[in-house]
């Protein structure tokens, strides 16, 4: 049994010129692309647009969730079953993760970044 690519198939020529094609499209897209490159970034870069709608997501699905933790936490801390540095903890977590975004402009306002 014979395996790999037969040359001789009436079928090999048409995938060539698929190839050639496609080639020749990449090339043009990519002269495009280096002659008008404030249309090929199209302003924001992808990585900002998506980290941005990721914490916002983010941040309507733990609003809930932390109300909640902090109830939680208060209440196992005044009946005793955790101790009360557990329960700052865990409201100092949920004050960095809703914080998160003012931290980040601040610690890039003082790297001037």
């Amino acid at each position: 049994m014979k395996r790999g690519i037969n040359r001789g198939a009436p079928g090999a020529r048409f995938h060539d010129n698929q190839w050639v094609k496609s080639a020749a499209w990449l090339i043009l897209a990519c002269c495009f692309a280096s002659a008008a490159p404030e249309l090929a970034f199209a302003g924001a870069s992808p990585f900002t647009t998506g980290a941005t709608a990721a914490n916002t997501t983010l941040l309507a699905i733990l609003t809930p969730i932390a109300v909640i933790a902090v109830m939680a936490l208060g209440a196992a801390a005044w009946f005793n079953k955790i101790s009360w540095g557990w329960a700052v903890a865990g409201v100092v977590g949920i004050c960095l993760v809703f914080g998160a975004q003012q931290i980040v402009t601040w610690v890039r306002g003082m790297f001037g970044v």
